[in-house]
């Protein structure tokens, strides 16, 4: 963190310059050739694309997928071009004309994909406005410095999430700061109808409670929009204020009985995880969250504890996911025993991912700022730093020659993403001198089928080698730093959905199984879809108000095993050999154990400590969730469903109000009371 730059000042009004000269145009006739193509759509890709990433167009309409493609391929070269008009760089408009036709195919086929981020805000007014943080996908942010400013850690959080952006938090503040009672002013506190409006009020009434600000004696919410009017520079719907009272409230409710002590482990991570509730509610729909504590912290790992915190756990504690800091050669009885009840904690080796690029090369210490990791651990960050993540697909590939094209383009989108500033100058001083990115494999066990276990962990060496050349280059000719670290493996999320891949390193759930998604019952989605033939059916209210959940028959392409066939073993072993030859940030993987294999878990994390930096695991169970996500079913089953489907007509469809940006297992399904 640059240390001469203040709480007052880590924010500023961002508007980036770009001139009519800068702006660069696919052209119309490269254009047109894909007009009437239709895209190699997975089972549940059009829907899913549909859904969640066409924006609306200037003329009402919404977009077609060669338009968003052409919207984040002419925004990604144009941040290029105005990147070199800043620093009076050459710029060879034939040769960019050339690589962004070649981009536009890629991912057009969907041979490699942005992250889900990057298809909804590439390309649009608001970066140019706002800075770059929305086209990012993670960050962190440590309360080690909150006894310097105590509201700052918690409103980073608010803010990027606020954006789409998944963020990591620590306890590192516990017992720095001590809780006052807070002094009430005179004042009535308007609140403003935008992001930054309501970090304004969380920062202020936290801050009362280490008396840097003061309470209101009244707060007014009357110019917030009312619930369902659109946002139009995001995206997304307004949830109407109460969501904020609620958390406002909440906080007072957090913080009062502290009064008088220091804040703990548990209220800071109550605090976090308050603030994402609110932003779920909040128009972003999902927020992902990680949350750090020490390995001997009890408190911490018994927040989770459902038999000592139900009510906490149903109100506020499901909004993170739970990890520790662990050191190679420590004694794992207790989180061992706390990881065979719900698969928590998760765990970081950060002194391993401090020294460590990819496992099989000689330590580097590249990282030795680190401080913890995003919410999916497959990125190690410092505090406040962000990163962009791109994925490839190997499985729809035929040669390594195509998968190096494929590296080749998805490297540059990831990398022209960090040429543009955010919001924060705190974030700059960091991803600008990191220039850290995430270029990630998905339907990794899927390519292992195709190619052969070997084969592919032989492209991933080579192609991490070639990652390394092309960084050289691309980093000489944009006069910037080369990439800390560039390659990781996400657990994916809706972006394996479009073209049909298993999400990152993960097994199926099946060969065949219904893929279950909930959306708006008004939504006219939902009536398109039940006159195609599929299942839909409208939930109890009681539980999920004004929710349908719509049944997709899915037939596994590729297939080998299901991840009921695979052992914790293997899993770790694949982990271990993609942390070895491909990511030199982290491998993103959720082990799936069975009962009988819960009592190894402490010598799983014995043998693998020295090979993984991150870890979690989740036990396979029957949950009994009505409505789950993923159901296996008979192959006479999704047969049967699967001749009943006709093609779906989208052309009147509107855009659906649902999660964006949602990547693993863990956010899929809402813990039991909620």
């Amino acid at each position: 963190m640059a240390a001469d730059i203040t709480v007052a000042d880590s924010n500023t009004d961002f508007v980036l310059d770009i001139q009519p000269k800068d702006r660069f145009k696919l052209t119309d006739d490269f254009i047109s050739g894909y007009k009437r193509i239709k895209p190699k759509w997975g089972p549940l890709g059009e829907i899913t694309y549909r859904r969640t990433y066409s924006r609306i167009k200037e003329d009402g309409k919404y977009e077609d997928w060669y338009e968003t493609i052409r919207r984040v391929v002419e925004g990604c070269y144009t941040y290029q071009r105005w990147h070199c008009r800043r620093f009076g760089l050459p710029w060879n408009a034939k040769k960019a004309q050339k690589s962004a036709q070649t981009m536009y195919e890629l991912i057009f086929d969907m041979k490699f994909l942005p992250p889900g981020r990057g298809l909804w805000m590439a390309g649009t007014e608001y970066v140019e406005k706002r800075g770059s943080a929305c086209l990012n996908n993670c960050s962190f942010r440590s309360t080690e410095d909150i006894d310097i400013d105590f509201a700052e850690p918690f409103c980073f959080l608010m803010d990027y999430s606020f954006l789409g952006i998944g963020v990591g938090g620590d306890c590192r503040g516990a017992g720095k700061v001590g809780i006052k009672e807070p002094r009430e002013s005179d004042d009535v506190h308007v609140v403003e109808d935008s992001r930054e409006g309501w970090v304004k009020l969380v920062r202020r009434i936290l801050n009362a409670y280490v008396q840097r600000d003061t309470v209101p004696i009244q707060i007014d919410y009357s110019l917030v929009r009312k619930a369902g009017d659109p946002i139009k520079g995001f995206g997304g719907t307004s949830s109407g204020p109460e969501s904020l009272m609620e958390l406002i409230d909440s906080l007072h409710k957090v913080l009062k009985p502290l009064i008088g002590k220091k804040i703990t482990s548990s209220a800071i991570v109550d605090v976090f995880n308050l603030i994402g509730r609110c932003v779920v509610a909040g128009g972003v729909r999902r927020t992902a969250e990680v949350m750090f504590g020490d390995a001997m912290d009890g408190d911490f790992l018994r927040l989770k504890d459902p038999t000592l915190n139900l009510e906490a756990l149903q109100s506020h504690r499901w909004a993170s996911n739970n990890s520790v800091f662990a050191k190679v050669g420590q004694d794992y009885t207790q989180i061992a025993e706390f990881i065979a009840r719900n698969g928590e904690p998760g765990i970081m080796w950060l002194d391993t991912a401090q020294k460590f690029s990819r496992m099989i090369d000689p330590i580097d210490n590249k990282d030795r700022a680190i401080m913890g990791a995003n919410p999916c651990l497959e990125q190690s960050l410092e505090s406040t730093e962000i990163c962009n993540l791109v994925e490839v697909f190997p499985a729809r590939l035929e040669s390594f020659d195509e998968f190096k094209l494929a590296l080749k383009f998805a490297y540059l989108y990831a990398k022209s993403i960090t040429l543009v500033p955010t919001h924060n100058l705190r974030t700059n001083a960091v991803m600008l001198r990191n220039r850290r990115i995430g270029t990630s494999c998905s339907g990794i066990t899927q390519a292992f089928t195709k190619h052969g276990r070997r084969e592919f962990l032989n492209w991933c060496d080579t192609g991490y080698k070639y990652l390394e050349h092309l960084d050289d280059e691309y980093s000489r000719w944009l006069c910037i730093p080369k990439s800390i670290k560039k390659t990781s493996v996400k657990p994916s999320g809706t972006i394996s959905l479009l073209n049909g891949s298993s999400p990152g390193i993960h097994y199926p759930i099946a060969e065949y199984y219904w893929r279950v998604i909930r959306f708006a019952s008004d939504s006219p989605l939902v009536k398109v879809l039940k006159k195609s033939g599929h299942k839909c059916v409208e939930i109890d209210p009681k539980k999920e108000p004004n929710t349908t959940a719509v049944y997709f028959p899915i037939k596994e392409a590729f297939f080998d095993r299901a991840e009921d066939d695979v052992t914790m073993w293997e899993q770790l072993e694949n982990a271990a050999a993609l942390q070895a030859y491909w990511c030199d940030n982290q491998v993103s993987v959720t082990i799936k154990f069975k009962p009988e294999e819960a009592k190894d878990i402490k010598k799983a994390l014995e043998l693998y400590e020295t090979r993984l930096k991150a870890i979690s695991f989740l036990p396979i169970t029957n949950h009994g969730y009505e409505h789950a996500p993923y159901q296996k079913i008979t192959k006479e089953e999704y047969e049967a469903a699967a001749k009943k489907l006709k093609p779906v007509d989208y052309s009147a469809s509107l855009h659906e109000k649902e999660d964006k940006f949602c990547d693993g297992d863990k956010c899929e399904i809402p813990p039991r009371g909620m």
